[in-house]
């Protein structure tokens, strides 16, 4: 069964930001907020927005409403293709980088959901005066108990590298003022090994360099943790933050 479930999810494609494949197979809280509701109550009030890192397009095509400039930035390039096929004919902008070669103060709006890295300077740049930030983003220590067993203790620098007091202290040096901040921390649970798999290859920051042949070991070990006691349970964090430039 360990080498089925394990080929299975090897063979899956992991392109664009859709984990319908882990429907029954793991499950995830998700926040309170709804930040693809909230986004979509920003964009139907403003004139022109960006959406940065926006994967296949899923999150934003869930958007009811676009202003009339509507663009997102993607760099991976089997995402670029999936975003522009999705988004393109809603009339959205698709821009193949993983930069902000934009013009100063062009957008009222500015999104992100599960940046990377953020960019707060060049963000400020590129909002206009009275334009917001909206972003949810990976919290500190997102699935750690997951990640760990994989790589063993990490230090403390790296569990507290996402906390979004740092979100906040970058925010106001770029000069932009946060007038939102929530943070939750959400149960999530792997039922079986193949899920593990599509998780790691997917999301590929949590254990950098994963692959099946490299962690062999730890797979059928945890592949027999599961089978003894049942599903894996990890603790997802995320912060919804929200700021603007006077």
């Amino acid at each position: 069964m360990f080498e089925d479930l394990v080929a299975e999810a090897s063979a899956v494609s992991v392109d664009g930001w859709d984990f319908s494949w882990l429907d029954g197979r793991a499950t995830e809280a998700r926040p309170s907020w709804g930040y693809q509701r909230l986004l979509g109550s920003r964009l139907g009030g403003v004139s022109a927005a960006l959406d940065l890192e926006t994967g296949g397009g899923e999150v934003l095509d869930g958007c009811p409403v676009f202003p009339p400039l509507m663009v997102a930035t993607e760099s991976w390039p089997p995402n670029v293709a999936r975003a522009s096929a999705r988004l393109r004919p809603r009339g959205v902008a698709i821009v193949a980088t993983s930069g902000l070669p934009f013009g100063n103060a062009v957008f009222d709006l500015v999104s992100s959901r599960h940046p990377v890295t953020t960019d707060w300077t060049g963000i400020a740049r590129v909002l206009r005066s009275g334009g917001t930030y909206f972003s949810q983003q990976v919290g500190p220590a997102s699935v750690f108990e997951l990640v760990e067993f994989f790589l063993g203790p990490l230090p403390e620098e790296a569990r507290d590298s996402r906390h979004p007091d740092r979100a906040v202290a970058a925010a106001s040096e770029a000069g932009l003022e946060v007038v939102d901040l929530r943070s939750e921390s959400l149960r999530t649970e792997f039922f079986d090994i193949g899920a593990v798999v599509y998780f790691l290859r997917k999301v590929i920051w949590m254990v950098p360099g994963f692959t099946v042949e490299r962690y062999r070991g730890k797979l059928l070990e945890l592949h027999e943790l599961i089978e003894r006691d049942g599903p894996f349970v990890a603790h997802t964090t995320r912060f919804l933050i929200e700021a603007r430039k006077p």
